[in-house]
């Protein structure tokens, strides 16, 4: 027993026979009743019991000899192997509680753990991919990705979500607060807040679902996402991607494409600066996308020179030959 270990059983000694007075005079009791031989263990600076009363008798208990105190509180043998050491019960149960009062307050002091912060704010996506299966659409403008999903709608019961298209709308909706900063970004080539670009596809699959009347459902998500960002957030919010169906074309084919539709579709973008902008901005920043997914197993990659028809085969074959027939 260490010196450090027997001053503190001593402080609580001294504490419990100031502040229990019946307590005490068991003790007494006790240590009366104890061999004289356990007292060459015992410390010689414990105090001693003063005089007291009771409240059941006026009879003043004597003042235990120097030889009674050692008898109780030491820790020797008698002759009948008799071992008494009640002291050192006292220092442990003053230690433990100290301890324990001392890692409470740590761990409120601690900050928060990082990770699980983290995991306890993580928001969860607004729709199951075990009810609901989205494909990433992605190429280049004028890579034919709303031809070829127009024919997956009529075979395989898809939901056609093109992000082009739905900020159009938001664009020339009355009272649109986001109507001028879409207009600028599609003239310019630039790519709409993916806050604003989400948000709006997340809304279009919930309509979509609510009129279908079904949890479960497809969806071709066309020209998007756009940035690696873009991907980020809507698999986190919206839902995670089963595939991305990539339509590989060479750029020149691409514009001439595009001018020739611009000259009846009306749209701002449909002229020849605003196309190599969307190029630069495709290469830039979607490809990084389609390279990721590829990494991932997740790319279905198609060849998008030939015609509509010779393209839409490839597609049904390889989407069949990755998800299998009854996807």
């Amino acid at each position: 027993m260490s010196v450090a270990a027997a001053a503190a059983g001593r402080q609580v000694w001294r504490q419990l026979a100031r502040n229990n007075t019946g307590t005490s005079a068991a003790i007494r009791r006790t240590i009366s009743s104890l061999p004289k031989s356990h007292s060459q263990f015992r410390p010689t600076s414990l105090p001693a019991f003063t005089t007291t009363t009771t409240t059941t008798t006026s009879k003043a208990v004597p003042r235990l000899s120097q030889s009674q105190y050692r008898s109780y509180s030491s820790g020797g043998s008698s002759g009948d192997g008799t071992k008494v050491k009640f002291w050192p019960f006292v220092v442990v149960l003053a230690a433990g509680t100290g301890g324990w009062v001392l890692l409470i307050n740590r761990q409120k002091n601690m900050p928060p753990n990082p990770k699980q912060t983290a995991s306890s704010t993580k928001p969860t996506p607004a729709f199951s991919p075990s009810e609901v299966t989205v494909l990433f659409v992605l190429g280049g403008p004028g890579a034919g990705k709303g031809t070829q999903c127009a024919n997956l709608v009529t075979d395989f019961s898809f939901h056609h979500l093109s992000a082009g298209d739905l900020l159009r709308a938001e664009q020339d909706r009355p009272g649109s607060q986001y109507g001028q900063l879409i207009q600028d970004c599609i003239k310019n080539g630039a790519i709409v807040p993916m806050e604003v670009t989400v948000a709006l596809l997340e809304n279009a699959m919930a309509d979509a679902i609510k009129k279908s009347g079904s949890r479960k459902a497809r969806f071709l998500i066309d020209g998007f996402p756009r940035k690696m960002d873009q991907a980020f957030q809507f698999e986190k919010v919206v839902c995670p991607a089963k595939l991305v169906l990539f339509f590989d074309c060479p750029e020149q084919v691409m514009e001439g494409r595009l001018l020739e539709r611009g000259k009846t579709s009306g749209r701002a973008d449909d002229n020849a600066e605003s196309i190599r902008k969307r190029f630069r901005t495709f290469v830039e920043t979607s490809m990084p996308v389609v390279e990721y997914y590829e990494k991932e197993g997740k790319v279905i990659k198609v060849d998008a020179t030939p015609g509509p028809k010779e393209v839409y085969e490839d597609v049904k074959r390889k989407l069949v030959g990755k998800l299998g027939e009854n996807f």
